[in-house]
């Protein structure tokens, strides 16, 4: 069957997703921060950060152990509250945006979001317990989350490109990730050390209504023929079922639940390190303030952009498999120096190792979305939400547990960790690009002989 031509590029997902990672690369820092300051103010905890800083070899200091401790397990439950609201939402929205198109699917976790946001607010402005965060990210996972903020501007890439240039294209939209998440990151730090925590908040709310607005007035829609379909029907879970039982061609199904296999380690090892990033970054002996933490965070984030330019690259010379393989050994290389680093100076160079990082997970999404059927491509983005909805869950699980039981030994184990684990994708997407049949090889050989 001859694939369908692509349709025009609709460039109206690029700054959609750019504005939600902008978003919510503002708001996770400045949680993961105001969480340590309120939990720290609750145990008695004002500035003993500093004072310890400098004493590398001594006993490390109790109150700051137990504020990281806490720290870390808010972020657990506050991601486990979110995962566990937004699994079910997403395989529900991912399916019905296949018959009713992608706008209303990006709609409701827009309003999710910009209600998340109001709630931390409140959060704030009336110094409530912590615990109310939890509140307003379930609210948000009840919607779909970013997740499906991801799915559906990943499914409209898939609508709208065709095999050749999809994984650029995937590429570019995570480009639109990283340099969201790099403006935000550095203006998030300054914004905090000048005013606090409520006005930068109060961005991050206006720029959800953003979102949605935009999402309602310029959102062009790719699906072809819509239908009208019940949301809240079994149907939308049994297409995603189907899409990793039903048996196809050439291993179809096989290769994709490897592919998924990868992904899924490679983005816990992701959440996972930028779940701890600010921890390790604000402890001794880093120590960093709000405006070095902006900027390791931007640093973190170009990666995103490096990686692109690198794809492009690379993709002139190698398949995409091997780039993907490129990607995993500059991440796991990066991340071996993190876990090693006591000095700003080495902190920046594992970012800096990182430089071809983000350039596996667009492999994967385009070889994944190329697996199944044109119809299909909402279900599968809607899976693939999932598989990072558990990559959350997980990664925040092992690692913001992992990270407190390993202070006393190595504080940066998590990241060596992380990067043992990364091994495991290499071996997996190695092997499918090493087994597969080369349908080229043989095509040619058939019409020598005839």
């Amino acid at each position: 069957m001859q694939p369908a031509p692509a349709r025009p590029w609709p460039l109206s997902v690029e700054p959609l997703l750019f504005l939600a990672m902008f978003a919510l690369a503002l708001q996770g820092p400045l949680t993961t921060q105001y969480l340590w300051d309120r939990l720290g103010a609750g145990i008695g905890y004002n500035g003993t950060r500093e004072r310890g800083c400098g004493n590398q070899s001594g006993p490390r200091d109790p109150l700051q152990q137990e504020v990281e401790t806490m720290t870390a397990h808010w972020n657990l439950y506050i991601n486990l509250g979110g995962f566990l609201a937004g699994l079910f939402s997403v395989m529900l929205l991912g399916p019905w945006s296949d018959s009713v198109g992608r706008r209303p699917a990006l709609i409701l976790p827009a309003i999710g979001l910009s209600l998340q946001a109001a709630i931390y607010l409140v959060v704030m402005y009336q110094k409530l317990h912590v615990g109310y965060f939890l509140v307003g990210r379930i609210l948000s996972g009840l919607t779909g989350d970013f997740n499906m903020i991801l799915a559906g501007c990943f499914a409209s890439v898939a609508d709208t490109s065709d095999r050749r240039s999809r994984t650029f294209r995937v590429a570019i939209l995570e480009a639109c990730l990283g340099i969201a998440g790099m403006l935000a990151s550095i203006i998030g730090g300054h914004w905090r050390k000048a005013q606090g925590y409520i006005n930068p908040f109060w961005l991050v709310f206006a720029v959800n209504l953003v979102v949605l607005l935009y999402i309602i007035f310029c959102v062009q829609e790719s699906v072809r023929e819509k239908k009208p379909t019940k949301l809240f029907t079994r149907r939308h879970y049994m297409s995603v079922y189907r899409l990793f039982t039903e048996p196809g061609e050439d291993k179809h199904r096989v290769n994709l639940c490897l592919y998924s296999l990868a992904l899924l380690l490679v983005v816990t090892v992701h959440f996972g390190a930028k779940d701890l990033f600010v921890l390790y970054e604000l402890s001794s002996p880093l120590c960093w303030g709000s405006d070095l933490i902006g900027y390791g965070s931007a640093a973190e984030h170009l990666t995103y952009l490096s990686s692109l330019a690198g794809l492009r690259a690379l993709q002139v010379c190698f398949k995409d498999a091997w780039v993907a393989e490129m990607g995993l050994i500059s991440n796991i290389s990066g991340l071996i120096v993190i876990s090693l680093a006591t000095t700003t100076s080495l902190m920046f160079t594992g970012f800096g190792i990182r430089f071809l990082a983000m350039a596996t997970t667009p492999v994967i999404r385009s070889k994944l979305s190329k697996l199944v059927d044109e119809r299909e491509q909402g279900a599968l983005f809607a899976s693939v939400a999932c598989v990072e909805g558990l990559s959350s869950l997980i990664s925040t699980g092992v690692f913001n547990s992992l990270y407190p039981a390993t202070l006393t030994f190595m504080k940066g184990f998590p990241f060596l960790f992380g990067g043992v684990l990364l091994l495991i994708p290499v071996a997996i997407i190695g092997l499918i690009e090493i087994c597969k049949p080369k349908p080229e090889y043989r095509e040619f050989t058939e019409a020598s002989i005839n």
